[in-house]
């Protein structure tokens, strides 16, 4: 009988640790960890799907990505929704009923000039975009950042995928305020109200042209991980880095800006330079023999045949 009880209290102890052992595991494949090399689908896969839609951001993934870039903005209702511009896109969204949006009159669709619910019922991807031929035609709309979340935490799992990294584009500047965005301070606080940002952990990074939101994540949210974006051939690396007043975790130019001494330059700061947009497997090729941390590609489908 003594025996028994030692036996069942051992398997008892035994199963404990293995359930621990099981949720430390799961713990740590929900939170990631940072990629070795940064492949990163540009707006999900916009040469291949809708841009910025949960579709495009599952093709993403199932093509090469460990990382989907997105853009985000404030709607009128104080939510935050995933878009490339301001404004409605003439060139691949349309009218709820199917028409062209008049590229005159697009301002009359600003974001933050509009609730959800209105711009929800606009139609993205059945346009023909020339841009990019292969992109596949259908019916989406712009989703909530909750939204999108959801729906890729959800589909990686399904699919036994990795667990996805998120490079979120925060869009804004001065010249804007009050019209297509809220001030910085308010813009970063309605962002960080949506809840599925805090369950993503260190697979949140956040990046910016502005550096005016930066500096506020970085004194508020110091934990999470920041980019500077820039295509600014006027100023240095140094005096970018002093403009923002503190070292990011990402410096990301146009890919045309790289060379070996700036990638230097990032490397001694141990800054993670991931350069944008490449389209060819050949510009892949050569950006990473210079060293660069990634890519950033509208193509995440050519990761592989690159090398990355």
């Amino acid at each position: 009988m003594q025996t028994t009880k030692h036996l069942s209290l051992a398997v008892v102890a035994l199963s404990a640790c293995t359930l621990f052992a099981a949720c430390k595991t799961i713990k740590s494949a929900h939170q990631g960890s940072t990629p070795a090399v940064f492949k990163v689908g540009h707006r999900g896969t916009r040469g291949l799907m809708p841009e910025n839609t949960i579709p495009a951001m599952y093709k993403g993934l199932d093509v090469g990505a460990n990382t989907i870039e997105f853009d985000i903005h404030i709607t009128k209702d104080k939510q935050v929704v995933v878009y490339h511009d301001a404004s409605f896109t003439p060139s691949y969204t349309t009218m709820p009923d199917g028409k062209d949006i008049p590229s005159a009159e697009r301002a009359k669709w600003t974001f933050y000039q509009m609730n959800y619910s209105d711009i929800r019922k606009f139609i993205i991807g059945e346009k023909p975009y020339p841009a990019f031929p292969e992109q596949q035609r259908m019916r989406s709309y712009a989703p909530l950042l909750s939204e999108m979340i959801d729906s890729v935490e959800a589909y990686t799992r399904k699919n036994h995928l990795p667990p996805a990294n998120y490079l979120l584009e925060i869009k804004s500047s001065e010249k804007t305020d009050g019209v297509e965005q809220p001030s910085p301070e308010e813009y970063i606080e309605k962002m960080m109200a949506v809840k599925q940002l805090k369950t993503l952990g260190n697979r949140l990074f956040v990046q910016s042209f502005d550096i005016r939101p930066l500096q506020v994540m970085h004194r508020k949210y110091p934990s999470i991980k920041l980019g500077f974006l820039t295509s600014d051939k006027k100023h240095t690396f140094e005096q970018h880095l002093e403009q923002l007043g503190f070292t990011p975790f990402f410096y990301n130019p146009a890919y045309e800006m790289v060379t070996a001494d700036l990638v230097k330059k990032c490397h001694d700061k141990k800054i993670t330079i991931v350069p944008w947009t490449v389209q060819t497997v050949e510009e892949m090729k050569r950006l990473r023999s210079m060293g660069v941390d990634g890519i950033i590609s509208d193509y995440p489908n050519k990761f592989h045949e690159a090398g990355l």
